[in-house]
């Protein structure tokens, strides 16, 4: 899931404050899980907002909430159309790229990031999320016994361990273990480690981010005779 954390109280009013009504918009899916931009985050959220412009004498401006399902998708963004019309601002509670779906859908109403995305991660405790994927477009968790080097060895190593861990912890963070430890004892219990005995080609990073924005496109699924360029 997209993991993300709040931006601080006065960073938010610092981006709002000049509007006389403003909305807050939480998501319902991975801010939701991680407990940053849901309905209950964005319902404290608003109250301490009110308090924080009350502080500095803008207790007149109106901050109003409300969350839908998913902010990335339009079908749900049309559940705000009629109401987002009626405030000034919006700042959104949603990932990345929840902010942006609302930019782009209200060219209008300027909109504020209220969160901070972090990474695609997942859930390792109680209150802890860790990165496990880059996104870059091209997966070799095959490859790995399903560690990704990429993401997880903090120099992306392809071909076997830099030689500077210890004790199964990373050089750079002795609280990050060390992604080719992993996938060692994994290949040791699945009875694959011949597999790492040839070298392997660099990554491939013509799918990655440096090649400009991405898309996907499932002709399946979409429209007949309104299949876009991929």
């Amino acid at each position: 899931m997209i993991v993300a954390n709040r931006k601080k109280i006065p960073e938010i009013r610092d981006m709002i404050k000049d509007y006389d009504k403003v909305l807050l918009v939480g998501c319902g899916t991975c801010v939701t899980v991680c407990l940053s931009g849901g309905e209950r985050e964005v319902g404290i959220l608003g109250s301490a907002l009110r308090m924080s412009m009350k502080l500095i004498g803008r207790e007149h401006i109106v901050i109003d909430e409300c969350t839908i399902e998913r902010q990335c998708e339009d079908a749900f963004i049309d559940i705000l159309a009629l109401r987002a019309s009626n405030y000034d601002a919006i700042c959104s509670f949603g990932c990345g790229a929840g902010v942006q779906a609302l930019a782009e859908r209200f060219p209008q109403i300027p909109v504020y990031p209220g969160l901070n995305t972090q990474f695609i991660g997942i859930l390792e405790s109680q209150g802890v999320w860790a990165e496990k994927c880059a996104a870059c477009g091209k997966c070799r968790l095959g490859e790995y016994v399903g560690v990704c080097p990429i993401t997880r060895c903090a120099k992306s190593m392809l071909n076997g361990p830099c030689g500077g861990s210890r004790e199964g912890k990373c050089e750079v963070n002795k609280d990050i273990p060390c992604a080719w430890q992993l996938i060692y004892d994994r290949a040791v219990k699945l009875g694959t480690v011949d597999t790492f005995t040839s070298i392997v080609s660099p990554h491939d990073w013509s799918t990655g981010l440096s090649g400009g924005v991405r898309k996907v496109v499932r002709e399946d699924q979409c429209i007949a005779g309104m299949v876009p360029d991929a």
